[in-house]
């Protein structure tokens, strides 16, 4: 979903094509157990740093260190509006300097109150791998075996928790293997995503990453280090798995693989109706030979659109494609990709000209591109380096993600981008469906009730001090209104990615497995240590 740089803000937001969800994108408690979200979100002054506390901490033998002072990085997340400062952030050098940590807290018991959360590459959206006046554990500092990648029949990596999955890439590429789900932007950790879900354009075929685990390494909210799979300790492996970081600290995960091809043939075409866009995307995943990479976007009033795919795409037919205008416009956009080796590119063509004469799409608008399989699945890097350069990376990122069920789809579009959505976007909007058959009911995540349902994401950038439609006051709004809709509309519509502010909303998003979920809580991080800034439960 690369975009190639422009000169205007509004062409800027465009490079957010590329952009996750990051991908990257949690005995029943009283109300008095159940955090409700803090309306302050940049608290003042430096943290109070109680003398016992830190006494306490350095009497740990470890083979890592803790930091007490220059610690406000731990404070920030991509998503750039809350900032909650810790006490201390864990440097582990092994498992055993976390597991050691949340013993020794857990111990203390109820005469203290500090919390404990995982930081990964810190592409939270709101504050969720923060611990106020607790405790961050920069996971990618925890040191452990190497990397182990296994080539037999069922292939598959020993990575840690903290590892990129960028680095998993290109380690398993040299067994000519890759894992086979993945997110939009690989500079995550392999417990951040699997701590939520991991979802891309892969995941109508092979699930979304957590679908691909064999086994975890977790350390639970009482300091015990578990090695778990679907047989041994099966309800602490699936709990983690899409579980917001509320069970344990994922330190490692073996991870199944597949042959790895070594290019993707990259497909852009729009459509001007919204149905004939999901009935063809719908038709994609249902098929058994389809496309590897099924995503779609919504673009609305934007400028030049097919002069700007040119830098990286060609069109299948220059002429008509310079006659097309996107100017005041809503389209769809479908993205899609074949993986294919350079001794298969002809049949690999002719599959792709047979499943493109099914789809409905404007003809003028077909651009492609054949690329390697590091700088498809990598796209999302250079458009970070470009925006970087710009200023364009470290301001507010109020993204919201949905999950939508099919049945509701063509009413949540008319009204939200009929409706709702008036103007140019402020980011990317994702779109596209995938087949509930291929996620795992028995992980924590929570999806809607309906065989195929919609991913949609709205990745909205807001500008610092801006009070127009680029502010972070009017997209927040906006974003408020989508929810507001869902809900009164009774679409079926769940976060993903959850961000709620009372106990009721998580009840309600949790339904019928919310007690289910209250009592994995009590089971494995009975005292509420770990994931604090989730807000979901409250430290006892």
């Amino acid at each position: 979903m690369g975009s190639p740089p422009s000169a205007s803000l509004k062409q800027n937001n465009l490079i957010f094509l590329v952009f996750i969800m990051i991908l990257f994108f949690c005995s029943i408690p009283d109300k008095a157990n159940l955090c409700s979200n803090q309306s302050s979100v940049n608290p003042s002054g430096v943290p109070y740093k109680s003398s016992s506390n830190i006494s306490s901490l350095e009497t740990l033998q470890l083979d890592g260190y803790f930091s007490f002072d220059h610690i406000d990085y731990a404070a920030k997340d991509f998503g750039n509006r809350y900032h909650f400062l810790p006490l201390a952030v864990l440097h582990p050098n092994s498992v055993s300097d976390i597991s050691n940590t949340i013993k020794h807290i857990f111990k203390m018991g109820s005469t203290s109150k500090l919390t404990v959360a995982a930081r990964g590459h810190s592409h939270s959206l709101q504050g969720q791998a923060q611990a106020h006046q607790g405790i961050v554990i920069n996971m990618e500092s925890l040191q452990g075996p190497e990397m182990q990648i296994h080539t037999g029949e069922l292939p598959y990596v020993d990575a840690s928790g903290g590892d990129l999955w960028i680095n998993i890439l290109h380690e398993t590429l040299k067994y000519g293997l890759a894992p086979k789900s993945w997110t939009d932007y690989l500079h995550l950790t392999v417990g951040g995503t699997l701590s939520n879900a991991g979802i891309s354009g892969q995941a109508f075929k092979h699930g979304p990453q957590i679908n691909n685990i064999y086994q975890l390494e977790v350390v639970t909210g009482k300091g015990e280090v578990v090695t778990c799979t679907e047989k041994q300790n099966a309800e602490l492996f699936y709990s983690v798995l899409g579980g917001l970081g509320q069970f344990g600290i994922i330190t490692r995960a073996r991870i199944s693989l597949e042959p790895a091809p070594k290019m993707v043939k990259w497909i852009r075409v729009l459509y001007d109706e919204f149905s004939k866009f999901s009935n063809d995307q719908e038709r994609l995943i249902s098929s058994k030979d389809s496309f590897d990479y099924i995503e779609g976007l919504v673009i609305i009033n934007r400028t030049g659109l097919l002069n700007n795919w040119r830098s990286s795409f060609n069109p299948k037919d220059p002429l008509q494609a310079s006659r097309f205008t996107s100017e005041g416009k809503t389209l769809y956009c479908l993205e899609i990709a074949k993986y294919f080796s350079p001794d298969e590119s002809d049949i690999m063509n002719q599959k792709t000209e047979s499943l493109l004469s099914e789809l409905s799409y404007i003809s003028s608008t077909l651009f492609l591109s054949e690329v390697s399989y590091v700088e498809f699945l990598d796209r999302v890097h250079l458009s970070e380096i470009k925006l970087r350069s710009k200023g364009l990376w470290e301001i507010p990122h109020p993204w919201m993600n949905l999950l939508i069920p099919r049945t509701n789809i063509i009413e949540f579009a008319q009204e939200v981008f009929g409706n709702i959505l008036t103007g140019n976007s402020n980011g990317p909007i994702l779109i596209y469906p995938v087949n509930k058959s291929k996620w795992n009911n028995r992980t924590s995540l929570i999806t809607p009730d309906e065989e195929t349902f919609y991913q949609v994401a709205f990745l909205s950038s807001a500008m610092p001090s801006s009070t127009g439609r680029d502010g972070l006051f009017h997209i927040l709004a906006q974003n408020q209104r989508i929810l507001d809709f869902c809900s009164k509309a009774g679409l079926g519509a769940k976060q993903y990615m959850p961000h709620y502010s009372t106990q009721e909303e998580w009840q309600a998003h949790f339904g019928p497995q919310w007690e289910v979920f209250v009592k994995r809580k009590s089971t494995y991080d009975p005292l509420a240590i770990l994931a604090p800034g989730q807000r979901i439960f409250r430290r006892k």
